[in-house]
């Protein structure tokens, strides 16, 4: 039998990684953790812990704060691009109108805002309150720009004051916000 030598085949090595891969390596697990930590505790928040500070409006029931979403509890305001017919039957813009209150009334002032949930686009549900206690949620549907948004009819006396009143939306005629949202719905073009 003949014999052959018995080798083994050469041994390879693995290349080195560099020190700009590990680098990186390292800067994406630390942003991917950092991003981890920082959405679990925006989801998971405390709902009692209220959210303060100064309010940038959104539109006529959501507002941000300190990063926030905020969307108004318990109310819903005329959509920024839904008009309504003034008592003489011509349109006028009372989606920006009630846009403009909302910002004119926390205009300079730190609202205190009270979590209960969040809502399905992921807005905290809250109500704000001004510093001299003022409801903001219940002021909206007291001034005609909002109206009372549950079951519950949270703010039904203040909605049928504005409405006797003919304040706001009130002094002519409107489709429900809820309405108009359901009759044009958003292209995400």
């Amino acid at each position: 039998m003949p014999s052959f030598p018995f080798s083994r085949p050469p041994r390879r090595i693995p290349p080195a990684v560099g020190t700009d891969t590990r680098r990186w390596t390292v800067a994406i697990v630390v942003l991917i953790g950092s991003l981890a930590v920082y959405g679990a505790e925006r989801w998971f928040k405390n709902p009692d812990t209220p959210i303060v500070g100064a309010a940038f409006v959104a539109d006529g029931d959501t507002l941000t704060i300190a990063g926030t979403r905020i969307r108004l509890v318990d109310i819903d305001a005329p959509e920024l691009e839904q008009t309504c017919l003034d008592a003489q039957g011509r349109d006028w813009p009372c989606g920006r109108q009630a846009s403009a209150q909302l910002r004119s009334r926390v205009r300079g002032h730190d609202l205190s805002c009270q979590p209960r949930s969040r809502d399905q686009y992921g807005r905290t549900l809250a109500t704000c309150t001004l510093p001299d206690g003022t409801n903001i949620n219940a002021w909206m549907v007291a001034q005609g720009w909002a109206v009372t948004f549950d079951y519950a009819n949270t703010y039904g006396a203040q909605q049928t004051e504005a409405k006797s009143a003919r304040r706001g939306i009130w002094a002519g005629s409107f489709t429900r916000p809820q309405e108009w949202r359901h009759q044009h719905p958003r292209r995400d073009d």
